[in-house]
């Protein structure tokens, strides 16, 4: 299975593309999208955007699946992963 997943820098996604990604990731948390002072769901992604900048959250591919999904650090780790075992050494 630690062949499974591959990291995804998320600054290498197209805007449109990391922003549907959050936006899923959001709808699939049950985030109260009326929430964030108002913002909405502009409101969770921006929060969401900090997060992967931070290291707190990751863009995941599933090669299994073919499906690419966010994921938190947690969610990684329970997989057997860290963040290290992507790159070459």
């Amino acid at each position: 299975m630690s062949g499974r997943f591959v990291e995804v820098p998320h600054g290498m996604l197209p805007a449109e593309t990391l922003d549907a990604l959050l936006e899923a990731f959001v709808t699939r948390q049950g985030y109260d999208t009326t929430d964030t002072s108002g913002d909405g769901m502009r409101g969770w992604t921006a929060q969401l955007k900090r997060q992967l900048e931070q290291g707190e959250l990751l863009i995941a591919h599933d090669l299994q699946t073919e499906t690419t999904e966010v994921m938190t650090l947690a969610q990684w780790r329970s997989f057997g992963r860290d963040l290290a075992d992507d790159e070459e050494g």
